[in-house]
């Protein structure tokens, strides 16, 4: 390649390769979604849509990078794992974070009218990145035991937050009766004044959502016109605990 005299201007560009050996975490939060919430009409505390279609975008990505393990999604936010021998893009910092938060952009904006057919979409949904390293398996687990738990505190209030404002509190008023109070107190409330069993909500509000890869039959139309069966890896969200053992025995290939 014919070379200028322009050239020393890439000088000034930055190294930003990420250590080698480390698990790589690149978590997407979305940018305003409160306000984005409020005015496509998000359900509360959760919307079966909005997380489906977060799904949807996140096994979007998981389909186009092949070193990404495993991802883990709540509310408007998800983590990316990347191998610890990942080599994509020389482990550049701008290039994997801005990939990411790319294509799980445009992915959101391509599947909303399949979770929302009867809401146009009436502002950009934007999601900020960032790439933390981490240099063992138990931290790496630590790390995601974190997002899990502070699912669990989240959807605890707020499950509390909106039965209190549905029941005829203001916001003001139902942040004051929440206000330093324990899990316990929250469930005692839940269930006394609104009969609901906390533990029996469903599991993607409570335990977020888990994508990793698993074998898949799909069929496939040969060009006879015969349909033929085959096995795939694919992107499958799950719901269920990743803070105990089991998860991982059940999935040894995901650290290996």
């Amino acid at each position: 390649m014919a070379k200028s005299k322009y050239e020393y201007v890439k000088l000034y560009e930055a190294d930003d390769r990420l250590l080698p050996g480390c698990w790589i975490v690149v978590r997407l939060d979305g940018k305003g979604f409160t306000k984005f919430c409020e005015l496509h009409g998000f359900e509360k505390p959760n919307d079966l849509r909005a997380l489906c279609l977060m799904d949807d975008a996140a096994k979007a990505v998981m389909s186009e990078f092949q070193d990404i393990r495993l991802a883990f999604g709540e509310s408007d936010e998800y983590s990316f794992v990347f191998s610890k021998g990942c080599e994509l893009y020389g482990r550049r910092t701008s290039k994997l974070v801005s990939l990411v938060a790319s294509l799980f952009s445009a992915a959101y904006v391509r599947f909303w009218p399949a979770h929302f057919p009867d809401t146009p979409l009436a502002a950009t949904p934007m999601f900020d990145g960032r790439a933390v390293l981490y240099p063992a398996d138990s931290t790496l687990r630590d790390y995601l035991s974190w997002r899990q738990a502070d699912t669990h505190i989240n959807n605890l209030y707020n499950t509390c937050f909106w039965a209190l404002v549905k029941s005829g509190m203001t916001t003001a008023e139902a942040h004051a009766e929440l206000r330093g109070t324990l899990s316990d107190y929250k469930n005692e409330l839940l269930f006394t004044r609104f009969g609901i069993n906390y533990s029996t909500l469903p599991e993607r509000f409570r335990k977020g959502s888990v994508v990793i890869r698993q074998r898949v039959t799909v069929q496939k139309q040969t060009p006879d016109g015969r349909t033929k069966e085959k096995e795939r890896l694919q992107p499958v969200v799950l719901h269920c605990d990743i803070i105990r053992d089991e998860f991982w025995q059940q999935h040894p290939e995901l650290l290996g």
